[in-house]
């Protein structure tokens, strides 16, 4: 039961601060979700971050990387929100921002998390 408290927990405060970030940086006129974009990048270099410290000489407690990397990580980046402004971009035709958005995202994200680890090391 601890650990449902904690990953929910984290999960509430990953997700308030995704809303605020893509509250604030989504751009309404361009329809360019910076917001999603930014959230899901330094989500991935958390979470990069927190593994490699979890794997690093049992650094963090499984408590607590459940806390940090499942609750908060899990609440902060999205992929449905990913999945779905993608979606718009296909149905408007905007097939550039579909493409950069698309590769940019999965690149940089697999980037950070791989930064993350071994920053931790």
């Amino acid at each position: 039961m601890k650990q449902l408290l904690l990953v929910f927990i984290g999960g509430g405060f990953g997700s308030v601060l995704r809303y605020l970030i893509g509250k604030y940086l989504n751009n309404a006129n361009t329809g360019i979700p910076y917001g999603t974009f930014v959230a899901n990048i330094i989500g991935s270099l958390l979470i990069g971050l927190i593994l490699g410290l979890a794997l690093k000489n049992n650094s963090l407690s499984q408590n607590q990387t459940l806390l940090l990397a499942t609750g908060f990580c899990g609440g902060f980046t999205t992929f449905s929100t990913f999945a779905y402004e993608n979606h718009v971009f296909l149905k408007s035709g905007d097939f550039t921002s579909f493409a950069i958005y698309t590769i940019t995202s999965f690149a940089l994200g697999f980037l950070a998390v791989f930064l993350g680890m071994f920053l931790a090391k």
